[in-house]
């Protein structure tokens, strides 16, 4: 790789990182390329020279989230064993979800203004969804787990895992956990894993 191509590859990450930043704090109509471009240590016009608008970056990012949330998704691997699925899955969601809060504040801010960006993305969410649902159902007819709402059990799962990014400053402060400090993963870990595990009548048995 050359120099002028490194350096292209940390404008564009700089430039992605601080679109997140801002966006996640501001939303889309809170945020200006002028304050992207300062968050992300570059001028405006080198901003432009990589992006066309602010609205098409939003778009970009709002992509890499559903997408990253579709790799965390647990089905590719150990269908056949609900247990060490739902650990893994609770594990990668838990991790995710502390070393990039902005990403989980960013999506949970389009949700709840109505997700008018989502529409590109809708369809492939809702078929990794989907997906889940088969094999979650499959392990119910099989008996390997007690009946559960497929749906329900994964919007659950996402609400306790991404908790700890949208409402970080309410956990630090009951959690006794400053700013300074990273909030205890292995404990928020283990009591989600317990939770879920256990609704699955398969408390006990994780990997």
């Amino acid at each position: 790789m050359s120099t002028l191509q490194k350096k292209r590859q940390e404008i564009h990450a700089a430039i992605r990182n601080a679109a997140i930043q801002e966006f996640a704090r501001n939303g889309l109509s809170g945020t200006s390329t002028q304050t992207i471009a300062l968050t992300a240590g570059i001028t405006k016009a080198q901003l432009h020279y990589y992006i066309s608008s602010k609205e098409e970056l939003y778009q970009q990012v709002l992509s890499d989230i559903v997408g990253a949330y579709k790799d965390i998704f647990f089905l590719s691997a150990s269908r056949d064993d609900p247990a060490l699925a739902i650990t893994q899955y609770i594990k990668r969601k838990v991790r995710h979800t502390l070393e990039f809060p902005d990403l989980s504040r960013f999506f949970a801010n389009e949700i709840a203004r109505g997700a008018p960006e989502m529409t590109p993305h809708w369809a492939a969410l809702k078929a990794a969804v989907e997906e889940a649902n088969a094999v979650i159902q499959q392990w119910i007819d099989s008996g390997k787990i007690a009946p559960v709402d497929p749906l329900l059990f994964q919007m659950n799962i996402w609400a306790v895992t991404q908790h700890y990014a949208e409402y970080e400053a309410q956990a630090r402060v009951l959690m006794d956990r400053p700013g300074s400090e990273a909030l205890d993963a292995d404990r928020i870990i283990a009591e989600a894993t317990e939770l879920f595990l256990r609704r699955c009548g398969l408390s006990g048995k994780e990997a």
